[in-house]
């Protein structure tokens, strides 16, 4: 895992549900805990673009259903400054269902861009991805 360039904030709060874009089989997953979160005392964690995220599916095939799965965020409404000046956002917030915590992406196919932060992050994903943005 590398690390980012952009300032990005952390808008995706823990519980938060989010659209799985890929076809590992899960539709909707929702947020638990955000690997490597540093926050205060008392506070929850927050995910953001390029973060590693454990989530529990939600909606999707019944195998896949009930299953705590580690994840990328790849996608988040909330905009954010990359460092030539540009903001960036997004229509909704998405994330890559992973098989193992290396990176490794469970699916094969990715619908929608992927943003360019989280794609310089995890080389794996940017193998699978076809737009990046």
């Amino acid at each position: 895992m590398k690390a980012l360039n952009a300032n990005i904030p952390k808008s995706l709060p823990h519980r938060a549900k989010v659209m799985a874009c890929d076809n590992s089989g899960a539709k909707i997953i929702r947020i638990i805990s955000v690997k490597g979160a540093k926050t205060v005392k008392g506070r929850k964690p927050a995910a953001g673009v390029g973060d590693l995220v454990l989530a529990s599916v939600i909606k999707g095939t019944p195998a896949m259903r009930k299953q705590v799965v580690p994840a990328i965020i790849v996608r988040q409404k909330m905009p954010y400054k990359r460092p030539d000046g540009t903001r960036v956002c997004f229509e909704s917030n998405a994330a890559v269902i992973l098989k193992d915590e290396k990176g490794t992406p469970k699916g094969t196919i990715f619908k929608g861009p992927i943003a360019k932060e989280a794609a310089t992050r995890w080389t794996r994903i940017s193998k699978v991805a076809s737009v990046v943005l």
